[in-house]
């Protein structure tokens, strides 16, 4: 009889080994706090589907399996990647979020491997990693424009509203990631002449970007600029309240266009188009880097200098689809003007 060992307490260690630093990326960095949650994640969804469908998770040594016992043990994480996807289907989830839950399995399959020297048989290489084309939803120039200029729609809105619509324009005007617009100070801004640059180091990608500042974005910068140096620009606010008072901010500015939601599961589409989902309720943080990089291209900047900006490769399918939403934009105004000279 084959002896099994438990997997749940193993992957309970893997855990662990990345919050204390004894597990690194391969270039010797720590694992990011966002990358142990999704971790975390992985390990309740496991936990539940045992639970729910009485699944006994647990690994064989591969060198000590017959070849009838190998084929068995194939044939049993074949069944577990079925039920496990199946599972996190039936909860309502989509492609891209299984698909991230088989990749991080995959990776803890090769930590078992490489740093705990297990052999579990490369069965993990079995476990197909599903992505999905989710439509990427911006704020359009207009848009973008309102919430810069409008002075009586700002003036309505609360303090605390008015701070966060005003780092949301400032992040929909860098690029800027929501960790990095939040740990920006007073050393991240460098004047030369009448010019205003921001300098930032990603707190993500680790890339150094310059970005040249308009005029409305210098006028929030010295609006917000602290007494102390090391103090942040913008008040620390948590990314929960960042989204939800975003979402308020969109409302008031009636962003209520209906919006229709297009998501896979199993590589099939699922369109859906409901009257009550309006455009603000999906607003948030993700929406900052989007506007910044669609409303550059829509205004005619290169592609190759919107990716030195975005820190985007050349071959980039995330940032094709910056160019796709930029060239269906371009085409709808076109053809606007077109529908005037019909006229």
């Amino acid at each position: 009889m084959k002896k099994t060992t438990p997997l749940l307490p193993l992957f309970e260690q893997f855990i662990k080994d990345s919050k204390t630093g004894k597990r690194l990326k391969k270039n010797g960095e720590k694992i990011t706090q966002g990358t142990i949650n999704n971790y975390t994640y992985v390990y309740r969804n496991l936990v539940l589907f045992c639970e729910k469908s009485q699944f006994e998770l647990r690994l064989c040594d591969y060198h000590k399996l017959t070849k009838r016992e190998r084929i068995s043990e194939k044939n049993y994480w074949k069944k577990f990647y079925k039920k496990f996807t199946e599972f996190l289907y039936k909860k309502g989830c989509y492609d891209n979020y299984v698909g991230a839950n088989i990749k991080q399995l995959r990776t803890f399959f090769n930590w078992l491997a490489h740093d705990k020297e297990l052999a579990t048989g490369n069965y993990q290489r079995l476990f197909y990693v599903r992505k999905e084309k989710i439509s990427i939803l911006v704020l359009s120039p207009d848009q973008l424009k309102f919430l810069i200029h409008n002075e009586d729609f700002h003036n309505l809105l609360t303090p605390a509203e008015q701070r966060i619509k005003d780092a949301f324009v400032f992040g929909c005007t860098t690029g800027l990631r929501f960790s990095d617009l939040y740990q920006l100070t007073s050393k991240n801004f460098e004047q030369q002449e009448n010019n205003w640059y921001i300098k930032i180091r990603s707190k993500k990608t680790k890339t150094y970007t310059s970005i040249k500042l308009p005029p409305y974005a210098i006028s929030i910068y010295k609006k917000y600029k602290p007494d102390r140096v090391k103090q942040t620009i913008f008040k620390p606010v948590s990314l929960f309240i960042f989204n939800r008072t975003l979402k308020e901010i969109g409302k008031k500015a009636a962003f209520d266009t209906p919006i229709e939601i297009n998501r896979e599961k199993l590589g099939r589409l699922k369109t859906t188009t409901s009257t009550s989902l309006r455009f603000y309720d999906k607003m948030s943080s993700h929406m900052m880097r989007r506007t910044a990089i669609t409303t550059l291209l829509i205004l005619g900047m290169p592609e190759h200098l919107v990716r030195k900006i975005s820190g985007h490769s050349p071959n980039s399918s995330s940032f094709n689809r910056y160019i796709q939403y930029a060239q269906v934009y371009l085409d709808k105004e076109v053809d606007k003007v077109y529908e005037k000279l019909v006229e």
